[in-house]
């Protein structure tokens, strides 16, 4: 594979049909290749129970952590390791037909996943036996795609056992929910997965809204009347804006002197410097003028390092100042390739093994990966770092480190070396003299007031 990667680098290969051989062989490659893993995802949770049952382990709690060892060995989240096990189980003992096609390229990863997904609400021999009348290592599915792989599994499930794919539409609408997630350019996907006639209800009533006021000359698109319809019936108000508090983390030169230095927005991510600028600032969009209250509170940085080592004590929101402090310095999970919302605060070396409560020993978790790492054989420990660090151990004896973000305005090369000064950087005392704490609130004041003009004069003097 190295020799052929260096042959493609030397433009070596220019017959194009040869390329597109090339790119075959290795669809198939990785086909093989995620069979190969379902076995061995198999092997290691048997012997994982297996361990757990030579030291007493209760049947009910062996195997747990297992999905959290296959997300790290595999650079997954902890969610996406539970499935892929559950992925491989099926195919391994109950689908092998199925994992057959799978290893000779008639199926990729993903089209095994949906015929294991729309055969799940059946027994062990009904799925066995739909896997046998499909025979996805024939090649019926060549040339078919996702949604014709999942029309022939439906179909033959529901020949199996027609009263549990029923029940297993009814125990759909048990699982309706809202979640969020970031999408490109400062903008956010709002999904709900809700029972089909109240979907289809929900979206009749935005584009009825829509079709009378664009005759009407509204000259906004119907996208965006149905969008602008949704958030101001959700929330009550026009803007959307009712009252939930939204934690911008930005570099004072950012906020105060026009610097194109990113801010980050917890829960979202990277967003523009002046974009945010402008959300603080006062936002004129589509004539609606929002009034939002600001707060500033300063966060202190190291020098060097970016290492965040302070924050103003003057909390207005939450009590809880370390809960506040952590928060903002790990933004998500602290477990590697988990970017779920902090839901505990965790001490590293747990409280029962003399760790302290204290910021060195404190990280944001979700509840799952805090659940996972007191399981038996895990473990984690502080490290040093550039900035907060702790090592995490599997019960297989892997381990893997978990490092804090950067922060915004953190230098990309910054180094623990001292008298290292890069810029952006900042230490509480020392760098903030009188005459800058001063000019820092006044700022604030012009800002919390709402002076929006004199602000934006001050940035373009800047």
């Amino acid at each position: 594979m190295t020799d052929r990667a260096e042959l493609i680098d030397r433009a070596e290969l220019t017959d194009r049909a040869e390329l597109i051989d090339q790119l075959r062989a290795l669809e198939d490659l990785k086909s093989a290749v995620a069979g190969a893993q379902a076995r061995i995802t198999v092997a290691f949770d048997a012997a994982q129970r297996s361990a757990e049952s030579d030291l007493g382990v209760p049947v009910a709690e062996q195997g747990r952590g297992v999905g959290a060892q296959i997300a790290l060995a595999r650079r997954e989240s902890p969610a996406r390791g539970s499935r892929l096990l559950g992925l491989a189980k099926a195919l391994v003992t109950e689908m092998p037909r199925t994992l057959a096609a799978l290893d000779t390229g008639q199926l990729n990863e993903w089209r095994a996943t949906l015929l294991v997904k729309e055969t799940a609400c059946l027994a062990a021999e009904d799925r066995c036996a739909v896997d046998e009348e499909l025979a996805a290592d024939t090649g019926i599915f060549d040339g078919a795609g996702d949604r014709a792989i999942i029309a022939a599994a439906l179909t033959a499930a529901y020949r199996r056992d027609p009263r549990s794919v029923t029940q297993r539409a009814s125990h759909a609408a048990t699982e309706r929910h809202v979640s969020l997630r970031p999408a490109p350019d400062t903008m956010t996907y709002l999904t709900a997965l809700l029972p089909v006639a109240q979907g289809v209800a929900v979206h009749a009533a935005l584009s009825r809204h829509a079709d009378t006021l664009r005759p009407a000359g509204d000259t906004r698109s119907r996208g965006q009347i149905m969008a602008d319809a949704l958030v101001e019936r959700t929330t009550g108000t026009p803007a959307g804006i009712c009252g939930v508090e939204v934690q911008l983390v930005m570099t004072d030169r950012t906020l105060f002197q026009g610097d194109s230095e990113p801010a980050r927005l917890p829960g979202y991510g990277i967003v523009p410097a002046g974009w945010a600028r402008t959300m603080l600032a006062g936002n004129h969009q589509a004539g609606q003028h929002r009034d939002l209250k600001v707060w500033l509170r300063r966060l202190f940085t190291a020098p060097g390092s970016g290492e965040l080592v302070g924050v103003d004590s003057r909390a207005r929101f939450f009590p809880a100042g370390l809960r506040r402090f952590i928060q903002a310095r790990d933004d998500t999970c602290r477990t590697p390739y988990c970017d779920a919302p902090i839901r505990h605060f965790d001490h590293i070396v747990p409280r029962h093994g003399g760790g302290p409560t204290s910021l060195s020993n404190g990280a944001g978790l979700c509840e799952a990966c805090n659940h996972t790492k007191e399981l038996n054989g895990w473990a984690a420990r502080t490290g040093m770092g550039r900035r907060h660090v702790f090592d995490i151990r599997t019960p297989t004896g892997h381990r893997y480190q978990s490092t804090a973000p950067p922060l915004p305005g953190a230098h990309p090369k910054a180094t623990d070396e001292p008298g290292i000064d890069l810029p952006g950087a900042q230490l509480a005392g020392a760098s903030q003299s009188g005459g800058h704490r001063r000019w820092l609130r006044a700022q604030a004041k012009a800002l919390k007031y709402g002076r929006a003009i004199e602000l934006r004069t001050r940035l373009n003097a800047a």
